[in-house]
């Protein structure tokens, strides 16, 4: 038996095995949510909210809870950019939905992506308030501008001013600046303290949002994670599962100086950011009917009797794309997640991004990836093919072996392994392009996967998002073909069940390639036609050399 194939068959089986394995274990969905209480939110019968202090538990730093059916009906103002359409609710002054101009709706719709939402698929609002006595939450219906506001031509950016309703003579002024160009908001608090006695307030900023998975992908119906995340200095990077906020599992720094905190869905990300080494305290908890806040807790300075005090901090609310969330705030691109192949993924999107700025188009960019990618492996896969085609010049002698040693396993094994090492063939040679791919094919993976930059990215023709499957299912059958033609260039393996086994290949990789995204498949298909190229010049050379009486 040609142990060769059999090791290529594994190899192959292997590599679909783990791919599928991480997928479903990077994008299983949470788990369903149990249902909690009110009385849960810590909060005293009256509405009361504790003082926090820095330093203590985020338990004891409690916020008040979501109460979405009211602040549905609360009167709305409109904020236009070039960039966002955001609808502000006289309730707490949040941002309630959030429309992404730059980017389309998922699936068949024309409209814009709605990042927050009010309801419409999902809830999910970015709020803020004050803690203290009297102090404005996001509860607290604060007064609208009359009419919209849009972005002037010309000008910089649009200012929002919402007035709160002065209590126990403190007036607070809640200020949203947008940008033009920017997906970044300026969140503030103009605190004016007309009380007789100093006051020391604590401002939070929080996304709160349901725990439902934000987009089903095509593929086997899995989903990307969806939760909150946070990051410092000192513990980097941490994802938080839903469930794990519900059983009290959650893990987080509750207090640093630097950081951020954020709510990551598939290809998007909102997260406030405030300036670094002002201290904080994060925050996440389960409010209940399946919504869960997760955000952060600034201290205030005390405010003296007649005195003005601001506290501020920012909101980005937009796509993930890489070359510029680094710049927004440290660790901020790190919410692209390429699984555990990020080490070989990040410089591959690097590669990738280069190629798109000289054609200006991400599929021509994969082609370029690849070419790259097989010109950088040439020397090893040549060897491969190499070995390839002297096995398949040595097609008859090792029959013959089979029909005279057809009895004795070991004997016929012994006497192919004189004749590999006499004519200087390495048997599993042909298994290295395979190995080498592998990685990368993986890793291009994930980065289809995970990549803003390819949603709805057009190719050409019929393919018009290389994130997406082939909606005519054209390069999953021509990836099938080129197998076919592959399979037909390599030696027939001696025996007939795996020779069989290895043609039924192309079919199953076809069936299975039929719901990758159409730029992995495109890697492939490209990929294929080089090595079907590479290789059959080399079988030529190698038969013409035989034919000839020459040494290969």
């Amino acid at each position: 038996m040609d142990q060769r194939r059999l090791i290529l068959f594994l190899v192959f089986s292997f590599a679909l095995v783990m791919l599928w394995d991480g997928w479903l274990k990077h994008n299983q969905p949470p788990a369903p949510v149990a249902q909690q209480a009110a009385e849960g939110s810590a909060l005293s019968p009256d509405g009361a909210v504790p003082t926090p202090t820095i330093g203590a538990t985020a338990a004891q730093a409690v916020v008040p809870g979501e109460q979405p059916a009211a602040a549905a009906s609360a009167p709305r103002t409109i904020v236009e950019t070039d960039m966002l359409r955001a609808e502000v609710s006289a309730q707490g002054g949040d941002i309630v939905r959030l429309e992404l101009k730059q980017h389309k709706a998922s699936g068949e719709g024309d409209g814009n992506f709605v990042l927050l939402d009010d309801g419409s698929v999902h809830q999910y609002v970015a709020q803020s308030g004050l803690i203290g006595e009297g102090l404005p939450t996001h509860k607290t219906l604060f007064e609208l501008p009359a009419g919209e506001l849009r972005l002037a031509e010309g000008a910089d950016a649009v200012e929002l001013r919402l007035q709160a309703p002065e209590q126990n003579g403190v007036a607070v002024t809640k200020v949203m600046r947008f940008e033009r160009g920017s997906y970044l908001v300026d969140v503030s608090y103009e605190v004016r303290n007309g009380a007789a006695s100093a006051i020391a307030p604590h401002a939070y900023f929080q996304l709160t949002r349901d725990g439902n998975p934000a987009e089903q992908l095509e593929a086997f119906g899995v989903n990307t994670f969806t939760g909150p995340a946070f990051y410092t200095d000192a513990n980097k990077f941490q994802k938080v599962g839903f469930e794990d906020i519900t059983d009290g599992d959650a893990k987080f720094p509750k207090t640093a100086t630097d950081g951020w905190v954020a709510m990551v869905q598939h290809y998007f990300v909102s997260a406030w950011l405030p300036q670094e080494g002002a201290q904080r305290e994060y925050f996440a908890r389960a409010l209940g009917n399946n919504l869960f806040s997760a955000g952060v807790i600034l201290p205030m300075e005390a405010i003296e009797p007649g005195a003005v005090a601001t506290v501020s901090t920012r909101l980005y609310s937009g796509p993930q794309e890489q070359d510029k969330l680094e710049a927004v705030a440290p660790g901020l691109d790190l919410v692209v997640d390429y699984g555990w192949l990020t080490v070989i993924a990040a410089p591959l999107f690097w590669v990738l991004s280069w190629f798109h700025k000289l054609t200006g188009n991400w599929g021509w960019a994969i082609i370029l990836v690849t070419i790259a990618i097989k010109a950088i492996f040439f020397p090893l896969s040549a060897a491969s093919y190499k070995s390839m085609a002297k096995m398949r010049v040595l097609g008859p002698r090792l029959k013959r072996m089979k029909e005279m040693y057809g009895d004795d396993k070991a004997k016929m094994q012994q006497e192919m392994m004189n004749l590999y090492r006499t004519e200087k063939i390495n048997p599993l040679g042909g298994c290295l392009p395979i190995l080498v791919q592998i990685p990368v094919f993986i890793a291009l993976y994930w980065v289809l996967l995970g990549s803003v930059e390819m949603r709805h990215a057009p190719w050409l023709g019929w393919i018009q998002d290389l994130s997406a499957k082939d909606p005519y299912f054209i390069l999953p059958v021509i990836m099938g073909v080129s197998m076919l033609i592959q399979m037909k260039l390599n030696p027939t393996p001696p025996d007939p069940i795996q020779a069989k086994v290895m043609m039924g290949m192309p079919i199953i990789f076809t069936f299975m390639f039929l719901w990758f995204p159409s730029g992995l498949v495109l890697y492939w298909v490209v990929n294929n036609t080089l090595s079907i190229a590479q290789q059959w010049q080399i079988t030529r050379m190698i038969e013409s050399a035989k034919s000839a009486g020459k040494p290969a």
